[in-house]
């Protein structure tokens, strides 16, 4: 008996216009057994109104697109009860694909289908922002806003470099936050310019945390902060520590944490996996631990 494929498609995410590469990779899922039924999204949330009402009926999903159809498509699959969630694959085709790059997903269709076909099934944990999910990072400060703001023409012509050129225009408006966030019994209350909880060697296409530092499925999220620095010394030690990707040094703040309180009194935006989310006064992240299972 055949098994069930949902193949989930964002027609506009990328730079690649050819459909050819998303038939090499469908004929090698139906080489592999699946009966393969193929949808489209056309407007924000449809990947994961598709999965949440389709998904239990089929034993892998696979999505094409950027970190945000991605996001969708697990929105989608977290709305489902865990004994009828099924497998994901993911065949990156955005333009940045921050968590693709983590996982050494191939941006080649028929590789990344390939690869998914060697059947290594891998638990992943998933965010849970308040009631909403996120796959690799929840964010908010300095250059979040490039993720989301930068029109999709522009991400498909110049691709990392148009994330690049958003965070130069960021410049412009970077201000300090003041945030208390409370992570797993230990309190920050300050001032900060940017803040992540993340679980991906690769934040916004331009912070890259060592592999060592990140496991998909160990229970546990990273915490970074970047405070303001108070004084010149500081601000050296920060840039410093930026510059060398050096997360555990002197001016910045780098935890292990499994849960996060953010409180705060202006109405600060979030990015989750590069979609925008409105801030709120008090906002819980959590883990959903082992939450997706996916093929790599």
């Amino acid at each position: 008996m055949d098994k069930k494929l949902l193949f989930i498609v964002n027609p506009h995410a990328g730079r690649a216009k050819s459909r050819a590469p998303l038939f090499d990779a469908a004929a090698i899922y139906s080489e592999a057994g699946y009966l393969i039924s193929v949808r489209e999204t056309r407007r924000r949330g449809d990947a994961t109104r598709l999965v949440e009402s389709l998904g239990g009926a089929f034993d892998l999903v696979v999505c094409h697109g950027g970190d945000g159809t991605l996001n969708e498509t697990v929105n989608g699959l977290m709305k489902l009860p865990a004994e009828r969630r099924p497998q994901v694959s993911y065949l990156p085709g955005g333009s940045t694909n921050d968590f693709a790059a983590s996982l050494s997903i191939s941006a080649e269709p028929a590789v990344a289908a390939q690869s998914a076909m060697r059947l290594r099934p891998r638990r992943l944990d998933v965010g849970k922002f308040d009631a909403t999910h996120f796959v690799y990072v929840a964010s908010f400060g300095a250059f979040t806003r490039t993720s989301y703001s930068v029109p999709q023409d522009v991400k498909n012509v110049f691709g990392h470099f148009a994330y690049i050129l958003g965070g130069v225009r960021d410049l412009d408006t970077l201000r300090p936050y003041r945030m208390k966030l409370t992570a797993d019994g230990e309190t920050f209350d300050g001032e900060y310019l940017f803040g992540a909880v993340s679980n991906s060697t690769s934040i916004a296409g331009l912070m890259k945390l060592s592999p060592e530092d990140v496991g998909f499925n160990d229970g546990v999220f990273e915490l970074l902060l970047v405070p303001v620095p108070k004084t010149p010394a500081q601000l050296q030690a920060l840039a410093g520590a930026l510059m060398n990707q050096d997360y555990g040094g002197a001016g910045l703040i780098f935890r292990h944490v499994r849960g996060v309180v953010a409180e705060t009194e202006e109405n600060i935006p979030w990015s989750l996996d590069g979609e925008y989310v409105p801030g709120a006064p008090r906002v819980e992240i959590s883990i959903e631990d082992g939450g997706i299972e996916m093929l790599l």
